[in-house]
């Protein structure tokens, strides 16, 4: 049995869900995580850990020794105002620890708006949106502190993420989806079960100082994803809405950018196979096994 001493900042779906793949691939985990929350001593899928409170620059001073014992550390906490807090906090830690492995997941959104078209790695970062501008500078930071202490790092930059919880179906069934009609307006996704397999593989197939996109073969519009969200549930179309009507900001950003994000790159290094090359695919899952 593989033994894994992990530590993660900020334990959402994606840290969840790549601690699952884990458990199934028969690991020995040693899990540690932050939470804004209270130090807790918590259970998941029966493997115990400790979330230890992180919020803003403080932070319960028990999880030091933890951070410096782990092998592997992931890190899914957004930035703040362009800081990240992770660096800022505990980069003396993690100069010192025992680590062979680290992830930063950051956002396609440090691309902007690319008109449509395709983006890749090598793509002009010209964010539009707030997160968009962080992220960039969160990822700056960490390629530097990395290069500059010899660390393992790699960023992944995750496309819109669905899941058996969190998926347009669930939208349309609760009634809160619209159509958002914007020509010429694409983005990708990707489903959570692709990224901790994708995490998973990099745990063995891993290339310091690397970025690489995390998405799905087929970026299509928002009506298009909600249409066929709509035609497999039998459900009635939603009501179509101005952008202008849209009150969320964050969601007003979205529809700010544009573009189809290439998963070439991650592909080929990883020899990874998606298990939802599309939209369609996973919305059919999700609909034949959980709605």
């Amino acid at each position: 049995m593989n033994n894994i001493n992990i530590f993660c900042f900020g334990f959402g779906q994606v840290a969840k869900n790549f601690i699952y793949k884990l458990k199934t691939e028969n690991f020995n985990i040693n899990l540690s995580t932050t939470s804004r929350d209270e130090t807790k001593h918590k259970q998941i899928n029966n493997i115990n850990y400790n979330s230890y409170q992180f919020k803003d620059e403080n932070f319960d001073p028990n999880l030091i020794e933890k951070l410096k014992n782990s092998d592997h550390v992931l890190i899914s906490i957004p930035p703040s105002n362009g800081i990240d807090l992770v660096v800022k906090n505990f980069s003396k830690i993690i100069e010192k620890s025992n680590t062979k492995w680290i992830t930063y997941l950051s956002a396609t959104s440090v691309y902007g708006d690319h008109n449509g078209e395709w983006v890749d790695e090598e793509s002009k970062t010209n964010p539009t949106s707030f997160n968009g501008v962080d992220r960039l500078a969160a990822e700056k930071s960490w390629l530097s502190f990395s290069i500059k202490n010899k660390l393992p790092l790699q960023i992944f930059r995750l496309s819109g993420i669905y899941s058996n919880e969190k998926n347009i179906l669930v939208k349309l069934k609760s009634g809160k989806a619209n159509i958002i009609k914007k020509k010429n307006h694409f983005f990708s996704r990707i489903h959570v079960e692709d990224i901790a397999n994708i995490l998973f593989k990099s745990l063995s197939v891993f290339k310091s100082g690397e970025i690489y996109n995390i998405s799905d073969d087929k970026p299509v519009s928002q009506e298009e994803l909600t249409l066929y969200g709509v035609k497999i549930l039998n459900l009635e179309k939603p009501k179509n809405i101005e952008i202008k009507d849209i009150e969320s900001e964050m969601l007003k950003n979205f529809f700010e950018d544009s573009k189809k994000v290439s998963n070439k790159k991650m592909k080929k290094f990883f020899n990874y196979n998606l298990k939802f090359p599309t939209y369609i695919e996973g919305l059919n899952n999700i609909r034949n096994n959980i709605i």
